[in-house]
């Protein structure tokens, strides 16, 4: 293998214990699969803050700039395995090909940890450099995949940070992008820290400053302004299997709903929810199903927003099978109604189907594609405090932090997501699926109520702190959560993802500077007087 001069050197530092291709490789993957534990089910939110240490250490000592990129490609194949690893009944070893594509987001990213982290005495400036070239190399790979067709944003390093306080007050001022950076920040600050003892001061001042700014935004960062309460019920009628499963499920959530009847309490309801899929045929052609659902309205003196998973025609004369959020109010559906914008690859759509269509043949993919929506909605329910405008995102799309800040820009003064996770009970997919909701609350200072068909339904504050008890998957039950309702702008909905722009900058910063020390002209060689052996003499130099 042949390789630079600064290779050659660091292949000098190879570990020994880690000379073997194998070995190594085995270790990238292990390593790269350590901040999934950080997630729910296990929801180890700490360990994201050094779960990142082991593979950059190993990036960092790699033999070559090649190995660097491999060790980054094989630790971003773990990472997504173990990120996903709840799709395999559904996708089987199919998950593993996605995970190595994916995974190949990461090679830049080892390479450029090498280059910034390796070596033993790097300078003051490139060490501060480092602290904002990889955080920043690592968001861009969580900006490029969360687009839908790569998989979408499940699993963002700054979503593990869902239940912490301090993290969700960051995200309503740069969304999850900058809970992201920062989580990454400490990890390499750790590493240098670690690692580097010439940028051990550096690597201290890196972390006490990334503590001052936690602390700065907890303290000084606008706050939602409370603005009242509504009453929200979630209807989750539980796991209802079997040929005729449409038809009783439909039956369970109408009993669970006329159980709310009695359980206003004087106040009345804003709002009942029903999960994803509730009603399994289109209200068009089953009016007699339409007049049910009214007669629940009226019973329950609210309206209800239920899920039609079912083959239809929309306004514009579209056919196919559309999921779609429809409102239901006393005299039958209202007119508001949402089609789901940003379907899931494979589950729901498979992305070029002409040349991956076998792969309905190898798990649980979608037969059919579905239908997407064209535009978001912000619905309005006449509740008993006045008028609630709620917009609804359906399953998948509570993942995206852009969805949920247009709603807000829009006039949403909350957000309800319906879900099924009816697949994946007894994963850790329900957990994770339920704590999204927490930093798309706190991002857009609104409340955001998640209601699954089978669990976990959750309900989140304005500032992302969980409003009563969530709903676990083992229940069959009408829930009543009492909702704080919020003013105000958060200044991620105002700015957008500037964070991911300020990101994009330090690396275009970065590759212009390498750029310039490419083009600069070698200096001069160094002036080396001629070798003398012990036989020679001023007089008579060996030459």
């Amino acid at each position: 293998m042949t390789g630079t001069t600064a290779d050659r050197s660091e292949r000098s530092r190879y570990r020994p214990g880690l000379a073997s291709p194998w070995w190594r490789g085995a270790a990238a993957v292990t390593a790269g699969s350590l901040s999934a534990l950080a997630f729910p089910a296990p929801s180890l939110w700490w360990l994201a803050y050094v779960s990142l240490v082991p593979w950059m250490l190993l990036v960092r000592s790699a033999p070559t700039s090649r190995r660097a990129a491999l060790d980054g490609w094989l630790g971003g194949l773990g990472f997504m395995v173990a990120v996903h690893h709840w799709l395999m009944p559904s996708l089987h070893v199919f998950i593993v090909l996605l995970a190595g594509l994916l995974g190949l987001l990461w090679a830049p990213w080892g390479w450029l940890v090498r280059s910034a982290l390796g070596g033993t005495a790097p300078s003051p400036g490139r060490a501060a450099g480092a602290l904002a070239v990889v955080p920043s190399g690592w968001l861009v790979i969580e900006l490029t995949r969360s687009w839908e067709g790569l998989g979408g944003p499940w699993g963002l390093l700054g979503a593990s940070q869902w239940e912490v306080s301090p993290a969700l007050r960051l995200a309503s001022v740069g969304g999850v992008w900058l809970v992201s950076l920062l989580v990454v920040a400490v990890n390499t600050a750790l590493t240098l820290l670690i690692a580097v003892a010439a940028a051990r001061t550096a690597a201290a001042v890196a972390l006490v400053v990334c503590g001052l700014t936690v602390g700065s935004v907890a303290a000084w960062a606008p706050r939602p302004q409370p603005s009242g309460h509504t009453r929200i019920a979630v209807v989750q009628p539980g796991v209802i299997g079997g040929a005729d499963s449409v038809e009783r499920r439909f039956a369970r959530g109408e009993a669970l709903t006329r159980t709310l009847a009695g359980r206003s309490a004087g106040q009345g309801f804003g709002l009942v929810v029903w999960g994803e899929s509730s009603v399994g045929m289109d209200l068009e052609r089953r009016p007699d199903l339409a007049g049910r659902l009214a007669a629940l309205s009226r019973t329950v003196g609210a309206e209800i927003l239920v899920n039609v998973d079912a083959r239809s025609t929309d306004a514009s004369g579209r056919t196919g099978i559309f999921k779609r959020s429809v409102l239901v109010g006393p005299d039958g559906p209202t007119g508001a109604a949402y089609d789901k914008m940003r379907l899931v690859p494979f589950g729901e759509y498979i992305p070029a189907r002409a040349a991956l269509g076998w792969a309905t043949s190898v798990g649980r993919a979608a037969g059919e594609d579905r239908v997407r929506g064209t535009r978001q909605v912000v619905m309005t329910a006449p509740g008993p405090g006045g008028e609630l405008r709620f917009g609804p995102l359906i399953c998948f799309e509570s993942a995206f932090p852009d969805l949920s800040r247009r709603l807000v820009q829009s006039g949403a003064r909350m957000l309800v997501a319906q879900s099924s996770t009816s697949s994946f009970r007894g994963s850790w997919a329900p957990e994770q699926h339920a704590s999204l909701a927490a930093l798309r609350a706190a991002e857009s200072g609104r409340p955001m109520v998640h209601a699954t068909l089978t669990g976990v339904s959750a309900v989140f504050g304005p500032d992302g702190r969980r409003v009563g008890d969530a709903v676990g998957t083992d229940r069959s039950t009408a829930a009543v959560f009492d909702v704080p309702l919020a003013t105000g702008t958060t200044p991620y909905v105002r700015l957008g993802d500037w964070a991911v722009y300020a990101a994009l900058a330090v690396l275009a910063v970065a590759l212009a500077v390498e750029g310039v020390r490419s083009l600069r002209p070698p200096g001069p060689a160094p002036r080396v007087p001629p070798a003398r052996t012990a036989r020679a003499s001023a007089g008579r130099p060996v030459r």
